[in-house]
């Protein structure tokens, strides 16, 4: 987990982007990603992964087969569909929304603040990219080496 404060909701929105295309690249894989402003006190957060989309999907490919095993694979792709969707709806997945919010308070008026579950990266390769964006580092759950040298690499911008 990697909190970046950016000076402005647009660069953590490039910053978002860049990582998209990194992850297609698979130089890194994202399980989670929020995008959390600061609009003069009042916390607005986007979340990157539509969890009603992806628990439909799901649903409606097991319900499918569950369904063409029974020989009803249409009816078992609807029920499938409807309660993926209603399980995405309903669960907390990725970055917890508690820890959002209170991070995001702590961050001054007409700033944002990107929140990354990183599963698996190429940490040269991603930082290389990403320090052309700079950042300050709210909190990770790295060690406080790994930490620091993430800092010293977001604060070295190329210009």
């Amino acid at each position: 987990m990697i909190a970046v404060a950016y000076p402005n909701n647009d660069i953590a929105k490039q910053s978002l982007e860049t990582l998209g295309r990194l992850q297609k690249e698979r130089l890194i894989e994202l399980e989670d990603a929020v995008i959390a402003g600061n609009d003069d006190g009042k916390i607005k957060v986007d979340q990157a992964l539509n969890l009603t989309a992806a628990g439909t999907v799901s649903g409606a490919f097991w319900g499918g087969l569950i369904g063409f095993i029974f020989l009803m694979p249409i009816a078992g792709m609807k029920i499938g569909a409807a309660s993926g969707a209603l399980s995405g709806k309903l669960s907390d997945y990725g970055v917890d929304d508690k820890f959002v919010k209170e991070v995001t308070t702590s961050v001054t008026a007409g700033t944002a603040a990107l929140f990354l579950l990183i599963r698996n990266s190429t940490p040269d390769k991603v930082l290389a990219e990403m320090k052309q964006f700079g950042g300050t580092v709210l909190r990770t759950n790295l060690s406080d080496d790994a930490e620091k040298r993430l800092q010293a690499a977001l604060s070295s911008e190329s210009a």
